[in-house]
């Protein structure tokens, strides 16, 4: 509380209402980090490693599945994620191309995609034959890393929901940090659901 001269009295004031918008969101989004550190799995992924051959869209990936003879290519749906349409500029192109880099490695000019380890939930597939996983690249859980740096949704999907937490909270931080498709100076207005109704 502060004083204020008013009148010859002195009048108490709340502070609270005073602050800047900006140190409400510096709070708010300290709780949320504190949350997400509190809820993230400490147990090692289990699943297979397999070689990324090309990265489709901001949630699809193409992998090369060795554990079958002659070898496959299958592709991989990450779950708990909707990525923009890559008809939705610029947002469509630009979470692909951040999932490229996530999974690439730069060796002179070229990015060359490395193994990534796929982490299933109890559903294993969709209803397109498409693989469903949390994909990991060195420790890292790609579909919650798209998420916080704003490039792609969170939409939970059962029976796959074991981080849901984890990407709510992430979800929330990329919103209050202003990033990617929740940058108030453009924002996306359509989800990639709605925008594949109506794409024009």
């Amino acid at each position: 509380m502060v004083f204020t001269k008013a009148s010859s009295k002195y009048k108490l004031l709340p502070v609270l209402p005073h602050l800047p918008k900006l140190l409400w969101r510096c709070c708010l989004l300290c709780c949320c980090l504190l949350l997400l550190v509190g809820c993230q799995s400490h147990t090692e992924p289990e699943g297979i490693t397999l070689q990324v051959q090309r990265v489709v869209s901001g949630q699809t990936l193409e992998v090369l599945d060795t554990t079958k003879q002659p070898a496959l290519i299958e592709r991989v749906r990450l779950i708990g994620i909707d990525a923009p349409d890559l008809r939705q500029a610029p947002w469509g192109a630009a979470a692909k191309q951040s999932l490229e880099q996530m999974i690439g490695e730069l060796n002179g000019q070229q990015l060359i995609l490395q193994p990534v380890l796929l982490e299933p939930d109890v559903q294993k597939k969709d209803n397109f034959g498409r693989w469903l996983a949390y994909v990991w690249h060195n420790g890292v859980l790609l579909n919650q890393r798209l998420i916080e740096e704003g490039h792609v949704l969170a939409v939970p999907r059962s029976p796959n929901n074991k981080y849901d937490a984890e990407f709510a909270y992430a979800q929330e931080y990329a919103r209050i940090m202003g990033y990617g498709i929740w940058n108030p100076e453009e924002p996306m207005r359509l989800t990639p659901k709605e925008f594949r109704k109506n794409p024009y």
